[in-house]
Formats: structure tokens, C-alpha cells, sequence
């Protein structure tokens, strides 16, 4: 069995993983990077963001965790961040691929009724309309990619929304992806993170609420999220504290007090260790403000 520490981490397949900017989408068909995996993707992982696969066109067979599937077209996988995923293809198999960053699905979280912390993987029939009214969804997404809608615009992040619901409505009746423990717990961390991270709970708070030991949750953190509780949590705030900068015009003291910093001072050298920059000044470069 592939050991947690020898899964490689990328950004898109094949290239190394790097930090994210807010609102980032990513679209492209899996034969656009042919030349790199040989229609062989091995297992690998991304930190920061999901990914929706959208297979249009001949089979193969694609990994979730530890599960496989054999498949032909249509199919539709959604993997959040940190699972585990490949695929080994057919000729003339390709599929329309959306990478979405974290904190662009967590303000989706809202508009779709799929869970986004648990991957699935679905099989379909071509003259369903269900499957064709997603072709057509999952088209106009990479149409409006190619096109140069940005990111923070607002048809892109809309079409996505629906996709993501019309897997869920395709999953209704279907279980999602079955996963190891240690990947359960980490993606229930980050889950109770998401509702929990503007009060600066200490880790023993997530140890209670998730019914487990210190031991074993700093485990699955690290194993899976690469990083301690911790971290994840500081991590967690800086994320909502970079959007709040990026998209809004609130002071800094205020969105300090929104993400769990009662000291604006200290959220300013926080934000500064992280960034290299103070917070007024990250603003100013990528508000445009």
C-alpha cells in the first residue's frame, strides 16, 4: 500500500503545488495534458482545491482513495481537496476537468445541494437527459473559461454551483466514495474548521466535537492536510481574511475581529508572517482598491 507521505501533491497533474490565489478556477480537457501522463494518471492529491471530471467521451478505469471504477462515458467524479485520485484511460477517452480552489467552494457550499467534503463518482447513460442537460453545463463552463471570464466573475462560479447540483441530484440514492479513516477524520476537521474558525477555539474543542483522541487527529492532519490542527486552523482564517481584504472594503480591524483576532495588532503580524506584507498593503496589490 502506497504510504500517506509518498502521495504526491500537485497543482494541475503533473505540475508542482503552489499557494493559490483567492477565487481560483482552473479548466481543461485530460487529453490538453496528454504528453504528460500517457493517459496513466497515478494516484495523487491536491491541497487546496476540487475538482469536478466530467468524462464525455470512451472508458477507463479511475481511483477514489482505496475504490476503483471501471467506466464509459458519461461519468462524473467530484473529489474534494486532500482525497486521493487517478485514472488509467482508453483511446480517444477524454474528459473536461474544473479545478476550483477552496475557498471558492466554501462560498458555493450554500448554492449546491451536493456535499462538497465527500467525493463521488457516478456512471450515466448517454441519452439520459439528466446526463446531457450536465454535458451542457459542464461545455458552457469550459467555454466561458476559454472565453476569459475571471474568476471572481460571476457566471462561471454560478454554472459551477449547478453542476455541482445536478451530480447531486444524478448521486441521489448513491452512496458517496468510501474513504479510510484517517481521510474521514481529516475532512470532518476541516468541515467543523469551516463552522467554527472565527472563534479561537483550542485544539482540544475539535478532539471533543469529533469524538476522537489528540493523537489521532493530529495524525489525520498531518497525514492528509499535511499540516498540524493547528495550522489548519490558522490557515482557515487567513483564507477568510484574504477574501474579506480581496472583496470587501471593510476595515482591517474589523475583519480581524471577523476571523477569531480580538488584536488587530497581533492579526497584523500574523497576516505579515504569512504573507510578507501587512494586510493594508496585500489589499491595495490584489483589490485593485
Amino acid at each position: 500500500m502506497t504510504r500517506a507521505n509518498d502521495i504526491p501533491n500537485f497543482f494541475v497533474y503533473g505540475e508542482p503545488s503552489r499557494s493559490l490565489d483567492v477565487g481560483f478556477l482552473h479548466v481543461e480537457t485530460v487529453n490538453e495534458r496528454n504528453s504528460v501522463h500517457l493517459g496513466n494518471v497515478s494516484p495523487h492529491k491536491h491541497t487546496q482545491m476540487g475538482q469536478i471530471t466530467f468524462w464525455y467521451r470512451g472508458r477507463g478505469e479511475y481511483q477514489i482513495e482505496e475504490e476503483r471504477y471501471d467506466f464509459s462515458a458519461p461519468a462524473v467524479s467530484f473529489v474534494p481537496s486532500n482525497v486521493v485520485h487517478g485514472f488509467v484511460i482508453g483511446p480517444d477517452t477524454d474528459a473536461i476537468v474544473v479545478s476550483i480552489a477552496d475557498g471558492t467552494l466554501r462560498a458555493l457550499e450554500g448554492f449546491t445541494q451536493l456535499p462538497l467534503g465527500e467525493p463521488i463518482f457516478l456512471q450515466g447513460d448517454k441519452g439520459s437527459v439528466s446526463w446531457l442537460r450536465l454535458s451542457a453545463i459542464l461545455e458552457m463552463i469550459s467555454a466561458e473559461y476559454r472565453e476569459g471570464e475571471p474568476p471572481e466573475g460571476k457566471v462561471l462560479p454560478g454554472l459551477i454551483a449547478v453542476a455541482l447540483s445536478h451530480i447531486a441530484r444524478l448521486g441521489e440514492g448513491h452512496g458517496s466514495a468510501p474513504l479510510s479513516p484517517s481521510v474521514a477524520l481529516a475532512l470532518s476537521l476541516r468541515k467543523a474548521v469551516d463552522r467554527h474558525y472565527r472563534r479561537d477555539h483550542p485544539v482540544g474543542f475539535y478532539v471533543d466535537l469529533l469524538n476522537t483522541t489528540p493523537h489521532l487527529l493530529d495524525r489525520a492532519a498531518r497525514e492528509v492536510l499535511g499540516m498540524a490542527v493547528k495550522s489548519v486552523i490558522l490557515e482557515r482564517r487567513l483564507l477568510e481574511a484574504k477574501r474579506l481584504l480581496m472583496f470587501t472594503i471593510r476595515a482591517v480591524e474589523d475583519i480581524a475581529a471577523e476571523t477569531g483576532f480580538k488584536d488587530p495588532a497581533y492579526f497584523s503580524r500574523f497576516f505579515r508572517k504569512r504573507m510578507g506584507e501587512a494586510p493594508s498593503e496585500w489589499r491595495r496589490k490584489h483589490s485593485g482598491a
